[in-house]
């Protein structure tokens, strides 16, 4: 039995560092649900998940269809951005004009970040 107990505890503690914060919103005939998990070395994400609530007719049962969205940390600013870019796209009808530049990487700060020396490192590796 004390052994089981431990197990529980296990369990619980688990849960606990798995789901961390959770938020529903309903829209209409859908629910989102923003749900912050986190990995066992401690680093949090957000899955998205929209449920709707259908109907099957063979059965004549309701059902919930899901699709979930796994957005990690390296990526929320990302895609916040280009969230808030749609948004106000549909609001505006106006195109950002940070669109018409060509996409930097924005791990380079600037070309001075790199040399001949790291490009032919690039390729040989890319080669073996």
């Amino acid at each position: 039995m004390g052994h089981n107990l431990k197990s529980m505890e296990e369990n619980e503690k688990y849960g606990r560092r798995e789901d961390v914060f959770s938020q529903a919103v309903r829209a209409g005939k859908r629910t989102y649900f923003f749900d912050v998990k986190e990995t066992r070395n401690g680093q949090q994400y957000l899955t998205i998940t929209e449920s709707k609530k259908r109907f099957n007719q063979e059965d004549g049962k309701f059902f919930y269809e899901k699709h979930k969205v796994f957005l990690y940390h390296e990526d929320f600013e990302k895609f916040k951005n280009g969230l808030e870019t749609a948004i106000n796209f549909i609001e505006t009808g106006e195109k950002p004009v940070e669109d018409e530049k060509p996409v930097v990487d924005s791990t380079l700060t600037s070309p001075a970040d790199v040399s001949f020396e790291d490009l032919g490192n690039d390729s040989e590796a890319l080669s073996e």
